[in-house]
């Protein structure tokens, strides 16, 4: 249950003397949380099968606080702080961040808020609710690396975001983050924008997002130890072998529609690595690495507490130096049952199949790819499977 403290933001008796005209505003601070555990199997991890127990699959553990003091007129300071966590180790998540989820503080208004801090982008924020693993099948059903972002694997520092209220259905936003390197004001830098059309049965959404030296500025600012920029801080070997692009970018877009209890949606991305060999050197040196992600995804709900989803998704590379792009076919199932408004049990299955080939982690050389289901280390060769039984209990 949620747990809200009203705060009376009044005067002591010295500062009532000294200010008698001060304003007495009032305010709240929510804490909440979400604890995910349950048992996994994977299949071919480095060439093994691995079972265990771990942590917010379908979605991140996580606690935080979030406020708002309503300054009159339409206006409020709001702020949150989230911090996101091991339930099998107890161990802090993102890299070990103290509030590696979210950090921020800001002023909503009739126009719109403005918030600073650690945040999601734009495409998160847009396209990420349209896409399979954040509705029903986790992390481990989004796109593979979440390679686009769908999946909220990566946030923002030093961000300055705007969003919109809602016009007719009809919302939009952008942030910008600053590099803070000085005399180069684009290094480091990450921007995006994107909107939403939300009417009845029909969504629709766009997002753009650019990041350059996103080695360092994007894909590896999830850890409280010092980032290393001469390697590849991408996680995935989808695409590790890109990171000494000078910069990345997604283009996204995505819709749903709702017929009575079934919702059939679809994402689509365009994703690029501009001018590798930038950061460190790279034998594609020059070359731009490309991608594009399809996703159909159908969810049914047979009942207010029982939810049943399919997916499909496809990837394919751009050739590099002449040789076969790298393709990946992935397919995800899930079934969602609530036991309570805070508690539910799940599982989710995922299989996916990868042919051609795909550069390895250090950018020196075309090697053959292999499957690599988001969230988990990669194959030894083109097929990986997943099944995951787990409950998640929010506060």
């Amino acid at each position: 249950m949620k747990k809200s403290a009203v705060l009376g933001l009044g005067c002591t008796i010295a500062a009532a003397c000294a200010m008698p005209s001060l304003v007495h505003a009032q305010g709240s601070v929510t804490l909440y949380g979400l604890i995910d555990e349950g048992f996994s199997m994977y299949t071919n991890v480095a060439g093994k099968h691995q079972y265990l127990l771990n942590s917010g699959v379908m979605q991140g553990s996580r606690w935080g606080l979030k406020g708002a003091e309503d300054l009159g007129g339409g206006y409020k300071t709001v702020f949150r702080l989230e911090s996101g966590f091991d339930a099998s180790t107890g161990k802090l998540s993102q890299g070990g961040l103290g509030f590696g989820r979210q950090a921020y503080v800001g002023l909503e208004s009739p126009y719109g808020t403005v918030t600073l801090g650690r945040q999601y982008d734009s495409v998160v924020d847009n396209l990420g609710p349209l896409e399979a693993g954040d509705q029903w099948g986790g992390y481990i059903a989004a796109h593979p690396g979440d390679i686009d972002n769908f999946n909220n694997q990566f946030r923002t520092n030093n961000a300055i975001k705007y969003t919109s209220k809602a016009f007719a259905g009809f919302r939009f936003g952008g942030m910008y983050s600053l590099g803070g390197v000085a005399g180069d004001v684009t290094r480091n830098q990450v921007y995006s924008f994107g909107g939403q059309y939300a009417n009845g049965p029909l969504v629709v959404a766009a997002a753009y997002l650019n990041a350059r030296n996103a080695n360092a500025g994007f894909f590896g600012n999830s850890t409280s130890g010092t980032v290393n920029p001469s390697i590849s801080n991408l996680p995935s070997p989808v695409y590790n072998g890109y990171g000494s692009a000078h910069t990345y970018q997604v283009i996204g877009t995505g819709a749903a529609y709702t017929f009575g209890a079934a919702t059939i949606g679809g994402t689509y991305s365009n994703i690029k690595f501009y001018n590798l060999g930038q950061s460190y050197p790279s034998a594609f040196r020059g070359q731009t690495a490309g991608f594009n992600n399809f996703e159909v995804n159908f969810k049914y709900q047979f009942t207010p507490a029982l939810l049943v989803g399919v997916a499909y998704d496809y990837l394919r590379a751009g050739s590099i130096n002449g040789f076969s792009a790298a393709k990946y076919n992935q397919g995800s199932a899930g079934v969602d049952y609530f036991l309570s408004k805070r508690t539910d049990v799940y599982v989710t299955g995922v299989y996916q199949h990868a042919s051609g080939y795909a550069a390895n982690s250090a950018g020196t050389a075309m090697v053959p790819a292999v499957a690599a289901i988001n969230g988990l280390t990669g194959s030894s060769g083109p097929n990986q499977f997943t099944a995951r039984v787990g409950i998640r209990h929010l506060f």
